[in-house]
């Protein structure tokens, strides 16, 4: 019996589909393992080779941990709201909700032809109402909540309630906006319920404020910052600018401490570790006002150096600014509008990268010093950011690059702070010696200047030490209809939440999925839709990142109506050991999900501060793109002739991309090109001994490039095993690697040699029940222990080699031993589940899977070695060797190497005067 690996693979999926092989439950004694792979987006393309190279890993992981005697949880679903179904559905009319589901049933289809032993009694789709039920419930939580500081948790808004009715104002140390009110509990009684509601909105963690978004029009919708690239929507490439809106924002800035320390408790690559501190940004220094007479108001501005406050030449506030408008002169007012419609086009990110460009605009307005009362000029300008800091910087050019770059452009003061002799040393506080031209300071040091100049800024009024972050709030909204709505209705214009025993609230049907003709989100169509057919609900819906934010704990108890889960549940599987992914959600997904599991740990749903103890970013797998040389004529026009890589210097050519499909090892199938294009089907070709080789090029995989593989088409002609196999073998998990069709086949051969071990000549199975030898165990050994290691340091790659040299030597062997073949197949089951179950099946296990039997037990005997090879010499030249066991002492080696009648032969009749034995090493006689 030959392998046949369509037919094996296809028996062992549905016998684990039949019998819900990996089906999970939490009564049990074993201990947990839970592993996670980021869930996919399920796009109308489908998967190709790349994107499962994650889900291998950890489906290696989960079924090795099954062998190790863990309950392992390893689910999946889908993250299925998103802007890619909405613009197909306004281009063609049709609900998102049937392109999602046809999109996931192909996805399905192509995830369990490769094998994963995934529980999919428990799959979420975040667009499933029973899951976004549970999103809005978290939301609702989030608006009636807010973040005490004193206990440095999230609480209940009706704690806060309770202090403001008992004491007021007074002694509430909150997470807020800068605006609070100061009142009394006599006060805060006599408050209208409107003005009640408005001020606990300045303390929700979910909450509305006007913000500064990215806004696109084609799109119709605010998109996040990682979805603007160069200024323009990343997907279809419209034009993106800045906007203030009305929107729904999550206050994760009162998590900013606890994100940060957080990162010291996680096993996370340190690159993304580091991405993640320098985006929460801490930053200590301290709040300084600069008064505006004229407006008989401040521009507070925040500074890790205020040491260099006497160098400050001139304000800066962000073109968002809220004061901008009031400061800014009539003679000056069409420069400064100008320069805000320009900056309106640029996107945050865009604006933080740019630091050669200086551009700017005058206000017209002053501001007073607040130490030495003179007047500083107030400007805009694009290297200020409305929402980091107070959108407002003192700008100090004597200490600043970027400060210098623009005072130098516009001619501004340019005044030194100390008696150092350029930015660089002026900018770093150990450098600067002492302070000059630097009012009461002079001659003080960073360390004594620091202090005392807090110390009279706080006597004046005018400045406090503060800690700043750079991360901000999240922007909770979009404009779009495909995703969950807000369970938010709207009375006299304040936002109110229905009842919980109404979720899920449903998307309504719509007519089309824009905007309406007067500029409301889709959901604006929707005809009737009103909470208790009175009041308008929320017409944004929540952004993509909101179901992803917390799917790992549906996972746990995906079934429950009652809860999002229950605590028997979360404190069984309590966080992720294990989760992989992409480095591009480092800033996005990872800082979300923390978020709101260190808010839901806060409200006593659960224990654990980090919902990912481990994490792995795998690399990414590239396309290895093909090209043919088209021939250019005398005007430099294609022809339709396409000369051979190794002859292309002699003609005028231009590379074109070719479907990698139709080239095999390198060699172009010539009618499948002609069948590529139509303007393809009389092309002519100039060979090189009688092919057409073409080039090479490793690029991102991409449709455009022609270089996509289907794995569809790989496990069809070698198999999912192989597939995996290979994947693995392309080298290590964290790095970006090339695909390369051309070696697969080395990897289907070594199966085939797998299934060899267990068959006779004739093809039929056949095992011996003999004890192996020696030789046999050594192999065998090995092998576990290198796979064991291997996987347990994520080291995929090695470990197929390793088995790779280890079957070599078991055919050279000519092991058919059951006892090693049956645990070699343990051991190589996590990589290849298709052949090792159905071989575990051949050797007798037939009412049983493979899947959870006993990974191998590694005995270190079978590797140490009783006997040594010694090279014998005569008078120091070689003349054969001699194995010996290695426990003998000197005077028995010594006998048995002399009596030895091929030593003999060698000695020529001549006695020994001496021998020299090194233990495993050497024998060397002296004549």
């Amino acid at each position: 019996m030959d392998y046949n690996h369509r037919t094996i693979e296809q028996k062992w999926q549905q016998f684990w589909a039949d019998h819900q092989t990996f089906k999970t439950s939490e009564s049990t004694e074993k201990p947990k393992y839970y592993v996670l792979d980021m869930f996919p987006y399920p796009s109308g393309a489908g998967l190709h080779v790349g994107h499962p190279l994650g889900y291998i890993a950890s489906d290696i992981f989960s079924r090795y941990k099954r062998l190790k005697g863990f309950n392992v949880l390893h689910p999946m679903g889908y993250d299925s709201f998103g802007l890619p179904a909405e613009q197909y559905a306004i281009q063609t009319g049709q609900h998102p909700a049937i392109t999602t589901e046809t999109n996931i049933n192909r996805y399905r289809e192509q995830l369990d032809n490769i094998g994963f032993s995934y529980d999919w009694s428990r799959e979420v789709r975040t667009s499933d109402p029973s899951y976004y039920k549970w999103t809005q419930w978290i939301f609702m939580q989030l608006f009636d909540a807010w973040y005490n500081k004193q206990t440095d948790q999230a609480e209940s808004i009706n704690t806060l309630i309770n202090k403001f009715e008992s004491n007021g104002s007074s002694g509430v140390s909150a997470v807020s906006d800068e605006d609070v009110r100061t009142f009394t509990a006599e006060e805060w009684r006599v408050y209208s319920e409107e003005d009640k509601q408005r001020e606990l909105l300045k303390y929700r963690l979910a909450y509305l404020r006007e913000s500064t978004v990215n806004w696109c029009a084609a799109l119709g919708t605010v998109l996040a910052n990682d979805e603007v690239i160069n200024g323009v929507s990343e997907r279809g490439g419209y034009p993106v600018e800045q906007k203030k809106m009305m929107q729904w924002s999550m206050r994760i800035t009162a998590y900013a401490d606890r994100l940060l320390k957080g990162l010291d408790t996680v096993d996370w690559p340190e690159p993304l570790v580091e991405m993640q501190r320098n985006w929460i940004g801490k930053s200590v220094g301290a709040s300084v006002k600069f008064p505006v007479p004229q407006l008989d108001t401040v521009i507070e501005v925040f500074t890790t150096r205020v040491d260099t406050i006497f160098g400050v030449s001139f304000v800066v506030l962000a073109p968002e600014h809220e004061l901008v408008s009031a400061l800014t002169t009539e003679t000056q007012r069409a420069d400064v509008e100008g320069y805000i419609e320009k900056t309106s086009k640029k996107s945050e990110l865009d604006r933080m990268a740019d630091t050669k460009t200086v551009s700017g605009a005058f206000t017209g307005a002053y501001a007073k010093h607040p130490l030495t009362d003179e007047n500083v000029q107030i400007w805009i300008a694009d290297y200020v950011l409305a929402g980091y800091g107070t959108g407002a910087v003192m700008a100090v050019p004597s200490g600043d690059q970027r400060d210098y770059l623009f005072a130098k452009h516009f001619n501004l003061p340019i005044i030194p702070i100390s008696d150092s002799q350029n930015i660089e040393e002026a900018a770093d506080p150990t450098k600067d010696g002492r302070y000059i031209n630097s009012g009461f300071i002079n001659g003080m040091t960073y360390g004594e200047a620091v202090p005392a100049l807090i110390e009279r800024l706080e006597r004046l009024g005018l400045g406090k030490a503060k800690v700043n972050f750079r991360m901000r709030d999240a922007i909770f909204g979009r404009q779009r209809y495909w995703g969950e709505p807000v369970p938010v209705y709207f009375k006299n214009g304040l936002p109110y939440l229905i009842k919980e025993e109404e979720l899920p609230l449903l998307l309504p049907e719509v007519d089309k999925y824009l905007p309406t003709e007067t500029g409301e989100p889709p959901l604006g169509r929707a005809e009737g839709w009103k909470y208790q057919d009175e009041y308008e609900y929320e017409l944004s819906t929540m952004p993509g990142w909101a179901g992803s934010s917390w799917y790992w704990l549906r996972y746990m108890d995906p079934q429950n109506d009652q809860t999002f889960a229950s605590g028997e549940a979360v404190d069984y599987w309590k966080a992720v050991d294990l989760y992989i992914g992409g480095s591009e959600h480092a800033t996005g997904h990872l800082l979300y999900s923390r978020f709101w599991n260190k808010f839901l740990k806060d409200l006593g749903y659960h224990n654990e501060e980090e919902p990912f103890k481990k994490l792995i970013n795998q690399g990414m797998i590239q396309g290895r793109s093909s090209f043919v040389y088209r021939v250019l004529d005398e005007e430099g026009k294609g022809t339709n002739r396409f000369v051979s890589l190794g002859l292309k210097d002699e003609y005028n050519t231009v590379p074109l991309h070719v479907d990698v499909n139709i080239v095999h090892h390198d060699v172009l199938n010539l009618e499948g090109f002609r069948k590529f294009r139509p303007d393809f089907s009389d092309a002519e070709f100039i060979l090189e001994n009688g092919k057409y080789i073409c080039g090479t090029e490793v690029e991102k995989m991409s449709k455009s490039k022609f270089n996509v593989v289907n794995p569809d088409d790989i496990i069809q002609q070698f198999g999912a095993d192989t597939l995996r196999l290979y994947e693995m073998f392309l080298g290590p998990l964290e790095q970006s690697k090339p695909w390369n069709t051309n070696g697969i086949e080395g990897v289907y051969k070594f199966l085939r040699k797998v299934w060899r071990l267990f068959h006779d000549a004739e093809g039929n199975f056949h095992v011996s029940e003999e004890e192996p030898t020696k030789a046999e165990y050594k192999a065998l050994h090995k092998i576990i222990k290198k796979v064991e290691e291997d996987i347990e340091r994520f080291s995929f790659n090695t470990s197929v080699s390793a088995f790779m040299i280890c079957v070599n030597e078991l055919t050279d062997l000519k092991c058919n031993k059951r006892k090693i073949l049956q645990e070699l197949i343990v051991v190589l089951h996590p990589y290849a589940p298709h052949i090792t179950e159905e071989l575990w099946s051949l050797l007798g296990h037939a009412a049983g899977t493979i899947s959870y039997a006993i990974y191998p037990a590694f005995n270190p005997d079978y590797l140490v070695e009783s006997e040594f090879a010694y090279p014998v010499s005569v008078n120091g030249k070689m003349k054969m060797n001699l194995s010996l066991p290695l426990d003998l002492d000197p005077k028995t080696v010594e006998e048995i190497v002399l009596a030895n009648v091929d030593v003999q032969r060698y000695l020529d009749g001549k006695a020994a005067k001496k021998l020299i034995f090194v233990k495993g090493k050497i024998i060397n006689i002296v004549v």
